[in-house]
């Protein structure tokens, strides 16, 4: 008995020939749904707003220290941004700001962030607590924080 082999290309083509069949109107010409979502899947909930820095850090000229909350695909994350240098290097876990009450967690939320290399050890965790106080840990007096970039922080708040 001989197989019977079905090619893609004709699947294809019945795939798109069904809603024609179906409701008279060609897939590819037919109006896209409402989405509930921007068409980009991205929203801004706030936007980049100032940080209030910690005395032991200082930011850098032109990368403000800012935070804002975005939704994507239905879940809320808090990002960071900003270049911090330490006048003083952290030698010990450090509060370095705190959130304005517009970008408060509902739950403590952790991240982390790019620091000066010391060692082969390059980053540093970042956890923003639902006081509004950011805090970094790891810095130790064998090797301690110059400087952290938050600009790849991000970390789902809800």
């Amino acid at each position: 008995m001989a197989q019977h082999q079905t090619s893609r290309r004709s699947l294809l083509t019945a795939a798109l020939a069904a809603p024609v069949a179906a409701v008279g109107v060609p897939l590819v010409t037919a109006a896209p749904a409402a989405a509930a979502e921007p068409t980009d899947g991205c929203q801004t909930v706030v936007a980049w707003t100032d940080i209030t820095p910690d005395p032991s850090v200082t930011p850098e000229a032109g990368s403000p220290f800012q935070a804002r909350v975005i939704r994507l695909a239905g879940t809320e994350f808090l990002q960071l941004r900003g270049v911090l240098t330490c006048p003083t290097p952290l030698t010990a876990d450090q509060v370095i700001g705190t959130l304005p009450p517009s970008i408060r967690p509902p739950k403590t939320t952790r991240g982390t962030a790019t620091r000066n290399n010391h060692d082969g050890i390059n980053a540093i965790r970042v956890e923003a607590q639902t006081t509004g106080l950011i805090k970094v840990f790891g810095p130790t007096s064998a090797n301690s924080a110059t400087w952290i970039q938050l600009d790849s922080f991000s970390s789902v708040m809800r």
